[in-house]
C-alpha cells in the first residue's frame, strides 16, 4: 500500500534556512537545492514551520554533494543566529551560568529536533554534554551532528564572553575525515573520531561561573514562548497521530473514537477537544482516512469494490459508493477504471 513519508520526526525550519544561507555563502543556490530536497521557500520563511526529517536529511546530503565539502556541517554552524532556535536562543543567552544554559537546551530539546537526546553528566573535574541521535537509526547525517556540536561550542564562547573559549575535549562517533583540520579549527579542542558516543567536555568551573549577560526575567519570558510553541506543535501533532492510528485500525473495521483515544493515551473527550483546536473532528478525520485507504486500494487494483467497502467498515457497497462519490465526485468503479488506465500508460 502506498504511504506518505514519515513526518513523525521533525525539526525547526530555521535549521534548513541556516543550511540554505550557508549554501548561498558558498556561492550556490541554496533555495533551489532546498527545493530539490522537498523543502519549499514558504516553509523556509516560516519560523514556526517544522521540516520532516527525511527532507532535512536530503538537504544535508545535497549540501555536501554540491559544495564538495565533507565538513559542511561546520560551515553551516557559522550561519546560525540566536533566532535559529526560536525563543530558546534568547533564553539560553540570558542564562545565569553555562550549566543552566545547557540544562535549558536539554529541557527544550524537542524544539530542536524530536530525535535528538541530550544529557549532562558531572565527572571529577569536568561535565560531559552528550549528544545522542541513535534513535534516528542512521537517518541523521554526520554533518547535522557536526553542526550541532560546533554550535554548542560556539555558543559557550559567546555566553562566557570569549571568542577563544575552548572546551576540554570533544568525542565524535562519526568516522575520521581525510582532513581533520577543519574540525580542530572550528571546535578548538582535541577531537577524537570514531568513538562510542558523541559528547563535549567542559570544565566544571567554567560551567558554574556566573555569565555576564545573565537576565533571569528575560530567560523566563523566552522560556514561556518556547513552552507555548511546543504546546502548539503538540496540538498539531495530534492530527498526524490520529490519522496514523485510523489508517492502521481501519483494515480491521471502522474504529470508534474511544478506541483511537486509548491508542493515543488520552480520553475520547480530550481527543475531541484537541481535534477541535485544529478545526476538525473525529468524524472528519475518519472520513479522510477512509478516503486515503480507499484510493490506495483502488489504485492497487487488487481488491474488488465490495471487499474495500467491507474493509473500511461500511454497512454495504452502496453506502461506500455514495460516500466515495461525495468525497471525489466519481463512483469507485469509475475511479478504478481511471487508475487502471493510468497504470497501463506508465508501464
Amino acid at each position: 500500500m502506498a504511504t506518505a513519508p514519515d513526518q513523525s520526526r521533525s525539526t525547526l525550519s530555521s535549521w534548513s534556512a541556516t543550511i540554505v544561507r550557508a549554501l548561498d555563502g558558498e556561492g550556490l543556490d541554496g533555495t533551489a537545492i532546498a527545493s530539490r530536497a522537498g523543502i519549499d521557500s514558504a516553509a523556509l520563511a516560516d519560523p514556526d514551520a517544522r521540516i520532516p526529517r527525511e527532507s532535512l536529511t536530503r538537504l544535508w546530503q545535497l549540501a555536501v554533494e554540491e559544495s564538495g565539502n565533507p565538513a559542511f556541517g561546520l560551515v553551516a554552524a557559522r550561519y546560525t543566529m540566536q533566532t535559529t532556535f526560536h525563543a530558546l536562543g534568547y533564553a539560553v543567552l540570558a542564562s545565569a551560568t553555562l550549566r543552566e544554559a545547557l540544562e535549558r537546551i536539554i529541557r527544550y530539546r524537542r524544539l530542536i529536533g524530536e530525535i535528538i537526546q541530550l544529557r549532562l553528566e558531572d565527572l571529577d573535574d569536568r561535565a560531559r554534554f552528550f549528544i545522542d541521535v541513535s534513535a534516528g537509526n542512521g537517518i541523521v547525517p554526520w554533518e547535522a551532528v557536526d553542526a550541532f556540536v560546533a554550535v554548542t561550542v560556539r555558543q559557550a564562547g559567546l555566553l562566557i564572553g570569549s571568542r577563544d573559549y575552548c572546551p576540554l575535549a570533544i568525542s565524535l562517533e562519526r568516522p575520521a575525515p581525510e582532513d581533520p583540520s577543519p574540525f580542530e579549527r572550528a571546535l578548538r579542542a582535541p577531537v577524537a573520531f570514531g568513538q562510542p558516543a558523541t559528547f563535549v567536555d567542559y570544565s566544571r568551573e567554567d560551567l558554574d561561573r556566573p555569565l555576564p549577560a545573565a537576565n533571569a526575567e528575560l530567560a523566563r519570558q523566552n522560556d514561556e514562548v518556547v513552552v507555548r510553541y511546543l504546546a502548539r506543535h503538540a496540538e498539531h501533532d495530534v492530527l498526524r497521530k490520529t490519522r496514523e492510528a485510523l489508517i492502521e485500525c481501519l483494515p480491521s473495521g471502522a474504529p470508534t473514537k474511544p478506541q483511537i483515544a486509548r491508542r493515543l493515551g488520552t480520553s475520547a473527550r480530550s481527543l475531541q477537544r484537541l481535534l477541535a483546536t485544529q478545526q476538525t473532528s473525529f468524524k472528519e478525520m475518519l472520513a479522510e482516512a477512509r478516503l486515503v485507504l480507499a484510493k490506495n486500494y483502488l489504485d492497487e487494483g487488487r481488491l474488488p469494490v465490495t471487499e474495500i467497502a467491507f474493509v473500511l467498515g461500511f454497512a454495504d457497497t452502496s453506502a461506500f459508493s455514495r460516500a466515495f462519490k461525495r468525497w471525489t465526485g466519481v463512483a469507485p468503479s469509475e475511479y478504478a477504471k481511471q487508475s487502471s488506465s493510468t497504470r497501463s500508460r506508465t508501464h
